[in-house]
């Protein structure tokens, strides 16, 4: 029997920069797929709703911020066994608040060149190439 084409899921990622330098990673919380890995702060872009949009409901709602000021990164699409991930990544260069992890989800400022030694998501591996090559830029 063949396997019908993999469901698609529309996601974007948020870099958010303390004053260090340090990027926020959230560790999945137990219960979602995936649990224990840990990865950018975002989420699902629901119907209706541009990158924009998804970028600040997700991070209100899982953070407790208010985006006040971000631009889009890059784009790019990730294939894990089960769904396709077109994920959206973002540089949140403005907020209100201080991020908390407001769904259970353990957060970590961490410098942007050991983020490798965290079990990260696959889909967010790119981001990390992006920010190793802009390091290496400067």
């Amino acid at each position: 029997m063949l396997a019908g084409p993999k469901p698609t899921v529309h996601v974007v990622a948020a870099l958010i920069y303390d004053e260090f330098g340090r990027v926020l990673v959230a560790q999945r919380p137990a219960g979602k797929p995936l649990a224990g890995q840990w990865e950018f702060p975002g989420g699902k872009i629901e119907a209706g709703e541009s990158g924009a949009e998804a970028l600040r409901r997700e991070l209100n709602e899982e953070l407790g911020v208010q985006v006040i000021a971000a631009r889009s990164l890059l784009e790019l699409a990730h294939e894990y066994p089960d769904q396709q991930v077109l994920l959206s990544a973002w540089v949140v260069d403005a907020m209100h608040g201080v991020p908390a992890g407001l769904e259970g989800q353990r957060l970590q400022w961490t410098r942007p060149d050991a983020l490798r030694s965290l079990p990260l998501l696959h889909a967010d591996l790119p981001i990390v190439d992006w920010l190793e090559s802009r390091h290496q830029a400067n």
